[in-house]
């Protein structure tokens, strides 16, 4: 099941024994585990009902003798095993029998990173407790920040603004939480959130400091970009949203390079794809200091740098966005 269907509003089924969070979107698995709360345990405070285990050390014992005993002030236990990976792999045959014969009063639930589909555990676990928390794509990240910023914060996002948002924060759910958060404290009493809104309070710093990046980028000027980047980290930006910011104006660029291969003016080509006046002259000389054949190179550097900004890489956060920038600068 797709993690936004099931925090859907749904008609009161009784809870399953047993769920398996899989994906690599943190956010939809907090909301996810929120919604779990609420439906198993109820809208109250008590924690006596919940637990959770570290994957890489539970044991089957603790973690099922949790689930076999009676909760003191609510009728069921929720049970949560965080980066479960090796504890099921540890575990799968004792899982594999829960499966087929699990507590009466407790729910498991497996957070995973993968959920193989070459295994017996796969094929007997319901696919309706199976909920798939991945990142949307991005024209339907636009819809969910739509309906997310009406559900959570009780305002009217419009479809441009959406879109907006995404350019400029990236593929990153949690983020885009935090600035509909902040965007709905902006406007106020007000009931819409309009482009002008995203611009002002999430577009404009972010996207001339991006400028500056990619002007010295264009010159060959490495010192300079790694410069204002450092800056950026210094003042407390978070990487994914740097890297966000840096997608969108490569994003442009290949829009804009595409429609040059057509027939199209460079210069109008760029104005087309949103590049404002100031700025396309430094846009027309990035393109050149790219060259065609690095550009076909841009979307495997953008998604090396943003799996490893989330966890696939042991180099630190800093260290993995300079290469990015080093990469760009570099003359051909």
């Amino acid at each position: 099941m797709d993690s936004l269907a099931f925090l859907e509003p749904a008609p009161s089924t009784p809870p399953q024994p047993l769920y398996v969070l899989h994906g690599d979107e943190d956010f939809l698995k907090r909301q996810v585990l929120a919604t779990l709360r609420e439906r198993i345990l109820g809208g109250g405070t008590d924690d006596m009902g919940y637990s959770t285990h570290a994957g890489d050390t539970a044991t089957y014992a603790a973690v099922h003798d949790e689930l076999e005993t009676l909760p003191f002030l609510s009728k069921r236990r929720l049970v949560v095993v965080d980066n479960a990976d090796p504890f099921v792999t540890r575990h799968r045959s004792s899982l594999e029998a829960y499966v087929a014969k699990p507590a009466t009063t407790g729910t498991l639930v497996l957070d995973m990173k993968s959920w193989p589909s070459n295994t017996r555990l796969y094929r007997i676990v319901p696919a309706d407790a199976v909920i798939v928390c991945k990142t949307p794509k991005a024209d339907k990240l636009g819809d969910w920040c739509v309906r997310w910023a009406a559900s959570r914060y009780g305002k009217a996002l419009t479809v441009a603004a959406a879109r907006m948002l995404v350019d400029l924060v990236g593929l990153h759910m949690g983020m885009l939480d935090q600035d509909l958060a902040k965007l709905a404290a902006y406007v106020g009493e007000a009931k819409r959130i309009d482009v002008d809104d995203v611009d002002k309070l999430v577009g404009r710093s972010r996207e001339q400091d991006t400028w500056k990046i990619f002007d010295a980028i264009g010159g060959g000027r490495t010192g300079e970009a790694l410069a204002i980047l450092a800056r950026l980290f210094d003042q407390g930006e978070e990487p994914l949203r740097i890297l966000g910011a840096f997608s969108m104006q490569l994003r442009r660029l290949g829009q804009a390079a595409r429609l040059a291969v057509q027939g199209r003016p460079l210069g109008a080509a760029l104005a087309q794809v949103g590049v404002p006046p100031f700025a396309i002259q430094g846009c027309e000389q990035q393109l050149r200091h790219l060259t065609r054949h690095r550009a076909s190179q841009l979307y495997d550097w953008l998604l090396e740098t943003d799996l490893g900004l989330k966890g696939g890489s042991h180099l630190p956060e800093r260290l993995i966005l300079e290469r990015f920038v080093v990469r760009l600068a570099r003359k051909a």
